[in-house]
C-alpha cells in the first residue's frame, strides 16, 4: 500500500533528490571551475564578488593582496572536498545563472519529480527548497529545464546562508519560521541524506528518505525515516 502523508509544506532537497548527483558533481562543478578565474576578473566592483572573494581570503588565511590565481586555487581544493563554503556556493550561483540564462546549462530531474511537483502545487501544497546550493542557483536552475521554467512551483528557496546548516535542527526551525511558522507536522521534508533527515525530525518534521538507485546513498540505513525509491512510492495530500 502506498504510504500517505499529509502537510502544508513540502521542503525538498535537490542533489539525489530531485536530480541526479552527478547533475551537480560533473555537469554544474565542471562548468564553473573553468570559469570562476575569468568571473572574478571581469567582475572586480561586483559587490557580491568583491564580498566572496574577501570570505575566500580570510578562510584561507590568505594576505589581502592575494591575486586571483591563488583565490582559485582555494575554491578549486574546496569544491574537490564538495566543501558548502558560502563564497564558493555565491560564486558558483552567478556563473550558474549566466548559464542558465544562455542555455549552456539545462537542467534535468527523474522521471517521477515534475510530475509529483506539479500534482502537489495543484493539490493545493506549498512547496519550498532546502539546498546547499545558493538560491540564486536554486532559482537559475529551476529556471530552464528540460520541463520548462518551474520557477513557479516553490513559494520559498532556502540555502546554508539564509537557513543554517543541513545537518543541525535549528536550521529546520529557521525554515519554519520563515515560511509562516506552520507547526512542525504540517511539514514534510525529503532527501536522501539520513542525517539531514535526522535534524528535521528533531526539529519535528515528517521526513522522507530518498534511496534512488544508483545514488550515493541508495543503501544507507535511514532508521525511522520512511524510505521510498521514488516520489511514486508514497502520496502526500494537503492536510484539513
Amino acid at each position: 500500500m502506498t504510504d500517505t502523508l499529509s502537510a502544508q509544506w513540502v521542503v525538498l532537497d535537490i542533489e539525489g533528490t530531485l536530480m541526479p548527483t552527478s547533475g551537480v558533481h560533473v555537469v554544474l562543478y565542471d562548468y564553473a571551475r573553468p570559469r570562476l578565474g575569468p568571473w572574478i576578473d571581469a567582475h572586480p566592483t561586483d559587490p557580491v564578488v568583491v564580498s566572496a572573494v574577501a570570505q575566500v581570503k580570510a578562510e584561507a588565511g590568505l594576505p589581502a593582496d592575494a591575486d586571483t590565481a591563488a583565490v582559485v586555487a582555494v575554491l578549486h581544493g574546496w569544491m574537490a572536498a564538495d566543501r558548502k563554503a558560502a563564497p564558493l556556493k555565491e560564486l558558483q550561483g552567478l556563473i550558474w545563472q549566466d548559464g542558465y540564462a544562455r542555455r549552456d546549462l539545462v537542467s534535468e530531474y527523474f522521471p517521477d519529480v515534475v510530475p509529483a511537483l506539479r500534482g502537489w502545487d495543484a493539490a493545493g501544497l506549498k512547496l519550498a527548497v532546502f539546498s546547499s546550493g545558493s538560491v540564486a542557483g536554486q532559482i537559475a536552475s529551476f529556471s530552464t529545464t528540460t520541463e520548462g521554467d518551474l520557477t513557479n512551483l516553490f513559494r520559498h528557496h532556502f540555502d546554508t546562508v539564509n537557513a543554517g546548516p543541513k545537518r543541525e535542527a535549528a536550521s529546520y526551525a529557521a525554515i519554519a519560521e520563515g515560511i509562516g511558522g506552520p507547526t512542525p507536522p504540517r511539514i514534510v521534508f525529503l532527501s536522501d541524506v539520513p542525517a539531514e533527515l535526522d535534524a528535521a525530525a528533531e526539529a519535528g518534521w515528517q521526513t522522507v528518505g530518498l534511496a534512488r538507485a544508483g545514488e550515493p546513498y541508495a543503501d544507507a540505513d535511514f532508521g525511522d525515516h520512511r524510505v521510498a525509491k521514488s516520489f511514486d512510492d508514497f502520496r502526500i495530500v494537503p492536510d484539513a
